[in-house]
């Protein structure tokens, strides 16, 4: 047993029974749950509107995005509590930490900046102003370089070494989700507004390809690299659509929960995980050329934000505070 496992036994035990008395027969059966929910964690006096969250393996944290709040939680994961919070952001969405720098990145929606924290103390380390919209971070720490989505359609560039852009890569419209194909140069990017998957190249600095969506909302993607598959969820109407990363065909279609709004894969089990905002959690399983959905897990309505840490084996998902339930972090251990 981990040291991560033995510090959440007893709650987990508690968890997995009343979460397995809240599933769904017809979604799976109570022993065959894919995702054992050990604890809730909570976030204390956070308002509003939870968006993105990222991981510092190393240190046990997770950092959470409080765009309502326009804070930035740290959770320490063996205390189970919050042990720092970031303040004075302007509607923080999308967070990353870069380890070659120590550093965490925020990039916030009001004022279009990214703004960088040592991750020791979280201490103010810097400035990066993108102009409008900052959104999604992405970290390729091959190359030592971080991207972020911002604007009107554009990814930035950022060296985390002098701390500045270095480039801007131009897209026909607001980048949302998008994933880096390692050692390839390539970048997928949904562009929901014009209901397109952009295809970039790194190294020219520019969009190569256009894959056109026939459904709307494509927010979250992931990457099967085994598969060698792009997979995208929607949100009009709900599904998952796949496609072959070299071509772009779909390949298919498959039903999911409602807006949803971040998707992993968990390679080691050939797994998806789905979060979305109607308060489910989906989990498929690869089939073939397909994803068969194993589990349709209730959660908490709103909670469409997670992040899946491979390091940790663990599912982190953000419950925004409602009806006078506060805001928490549920952590799901994957099974087996």
């Amino acid at each position: 047993m981990t040291q991560f496992q033995a510090s959440f036994a007893p709650l987990a035990i508690t968890a997995a029974l009343a979460t397995a008395a809240m599933m769904p027969r017809a979604a799976t059966t109570a022993d065959a749950l894919p995702l054992d929910l050990e604890t809730k964690i909570p976030l204390g006096e956070v308002k509003g509107r939870i968006d993105h969250l990222a991981v510092d393996a190393k240190r046990r944290r997770i950092f959470i995005a409080e765009l309502g709040n326009d804070t930035v939680g740290i959770v320490d994961l063996d205390g189970r509590k919050v042990t720092h919070t970031v303040s004075g952001l302007k509607e923080p969405q999308g967070v990353a930490y870069v380890p070659s720098s120590d550093m965490l990145y925020v990039a916030n929606a009001g004022d279009g900046s990214v703004r960088l924290f040592g991750a020791e103390d979280y201490g103010a380390a810097g400035r990066i102003d993108l102009g409008d919209d900052a959104d999604n971070v992405r970290v390729d720490a091959a190359d030592n370089r971080v991207l972020v989505g911002y604007g009107r359609g554009a990814l930035a560039v950022i060296d985390p070494a002098g701390r500045r852009k270095i480039a801007d890569i131009p897209l026909r419209a607001h980048p949302e989700s998008f994933q880096l194909v390692p050692g390839s140069g390539r970048v997928f990017v949904n562009l929901p507004q014009i209901r397109e998957i952009a295809v970039v190249d790194r190294g020219a600095g520019k969009q190569i390809g256009a894959w056109p969506m026939n459904s709307g909302g494509n927010f979250p993607m992931a990457l099967d690299l085994q598969g060698e598959r792009v997979l995208v969820a929607f949100r009009s109407p709900p599904g998952i659509s796949v496609f072959s990363m070299g071509e772009g065909a779909a390949t298919a279609s498959i039903e999911a929960c409602s807006d949803a709004d971040d998707m992993f894969v968990d390679a080691r089990r050939r797994r998806v995980y789905v979060s979305c905002g109607d308060g489910f959690v989906d989990v498929f399983a690869a089939q073939g050329n397909t994803y068969r959905r194993v589990a349709h897990m209730p959660t908490a309505r709103g909670a469409r934000t997670s992040v899946f840490s491979p390091e940790l084996d663990r599912l982190f998902l953000a419950a925004p505070a409602a009806s006078g339930q506060p805001a928490e972090m549920w952590v799901f251990r994957p099974v087996p």
